[in-house]
């Protein structure tokens, strides 16, 4: 059992008498009056001064550590001095073995957690140091989706120190802060006829982009990764397998996102279209490493490349091919809606007009949860309101003829 020491006084006993009294030590009056000694739970001595006229806090400290040490919940109070830096760095070699994201998560910690929380200890960032945060996004003017992502890149840290048993608690999580809402955009697909001008007016040897796109869902990595090699001729399927990214500058092949391969159902009139591509331009045989700059060489035939044979990463594809195509087709480039993605958008919106179920469509989107599908296409499914009304009727029969704009 830990115990309080007055530093200042000490009780001495009458020899004779064997009275206790209690006189001044030689340090009354100097340092900090009060130390907390007691035994952690590896039988480790410690201990925590307190200043004059604090012994509650002290008696107060003693209790919760003994209290902390019966329910498994001891932290040892100097573990908290450990620096913010130094937590997210240890916390990052576990978040990802995919390169390219802790490349992300890198750059933001570099460009907005380290200035403002680095040199700060886990311990001294109180829930009011979180909100002063908050508050400088806001000034900066971040997008809302920027700061929630931030917010939880620090959560998820201090997270970590708890596990770490460094800190007692996690200060994002007090009812004081609210946290940063991701914006809710809507996604508004393009019309088919956008999508036919933008293809005409890309360059011959590019315009079979649109076609795996539009056609087959796909995302602008692996478009750009694409090889012939990839058409499962006979059972109608595309093997979607890798994609092109940069990691550290360097061009690489790597799965796709999320490490998962999928397939897609090719249409005889694209499957057409990669042909009628294929007798102008023949895919060009390119070597990069696998995943990392330094990981082993594959060769793939790609169907994508610029006239000397080099791949296209997806930044210089899009300023040097993709947005110049928008001023040739006379349409207007607007950011984040206009980019390559927005035409797995059209193709999401395609299948659904069909009746493709949400869950064949997130299979081919390679979305790793249907529910994600839902969650952004619901607005595009076809209503069901008329196919409610026609079944009702089958039990309650109308004795009048619907009306055109009924029916």
């Amino acid at each position: 059992m830990g115990h309080v020491q007055d530093r200042w006084w000490k009780e001495v006993q009458d020899p004779e008498t064997k009275e206790v009294t209690r006189v001044k030590t030689s340090l009354h009056g100097s340092g900090l009056r009060y130390k907390v000694r007691y035994i952690d739970p590896d039988g480790v001595e410690r201990s925590k001064s307190f200043p004059d006229r604090q012994k509650k806090k002290a008696d107060d400290f003693l209790i919760e550590m003994e209290s902390d040490k019966r329910e498994g919940k001891y932290i040892d109070p100097n573990a908290g001095k450990v620096l913010f830096r130094v937590q997210a760095e240890n916390w990052l070699k576990g978040y990802s073995a995919d390169a390219a994201t802790r490349q992300t998560i890198e750059s933001r910690l570099r460009s907005q957690l380290y200035p403002y929380f680095g040199k700060r200890s886990l311990v001294s960032i109180s829930p009011q140091v979180v909100r002063d945060w908050l508050g400088e996004m806001n000034e900066q003017g971040l997008g809302s989706t920027y700061q929630a992502v931030l917010f939880e890149t620090l959560s998820s840290i201090l997270n970590s120190a708890i596990d770490d048993k460094r800190i007692p608690r996690n200060p994002c999580k007090v009812k004081s802060i609210k946290r940063p809402q991701r914006a809710s955009r809507k996604v508004v697909p393009w019309a088919e006829s956008r999508a036919r001008s933008l293809q005409l007016a890309l360059p011959p040897r590019f315009q079979v982009a649109t076609a795996l796109g539009v056609g087959c869902g796909m995302r602008q990595g692996e478009i750009l990764a694409f090889s012939p090699d990839d058409i499962d001729r006979e059972n109608m399927m595309i093997n979607v397998c890798r994609q092109v990214r940069v990691i550290n500058r360097t061009l690489v092949f790597s799965l796709p996102k999320r490490n998962k391969e999928r397939q897609v159902p090719v249409s005889s009139g694209v499957l057409e279209q990669l042909d009628d591509h294929l007798e102008m331009f023949e895919a060009v045989p390119v070597s990069l490493p696998w995943d990392q700059p330094n990981g082993q060489l594959v060769a793939v035939n790609l169907l994508i490349s610029k006239e000397s044979g080099k791949p296209y990463s997806g930044d210089l594809f899009n300023k040097v091919v993709w947005t110049p195509a928008f001023k040739r087709a006379g349409l207007t480039y607007t950011n984040r809606q206009d980019g390559m993605h927005a035409m797995r958008h059209l193709y999401a919106s395609i299948l659904l007009a069909r009746g493709v179920s949400v869950k064949e469509l997130a299979d081919f989107l390679g979305h790793e949860d249907p529910g994600f599908t839902l969650r952004t296409y619901t607005h595009l499914m076809p209503s069901s309101h008329q196919r409610a009304r026609l079944a009702v009727d089958g039990v309650f029969k109308p004795r009048k003829t619907p009306s055109p704009q009924t029916a």
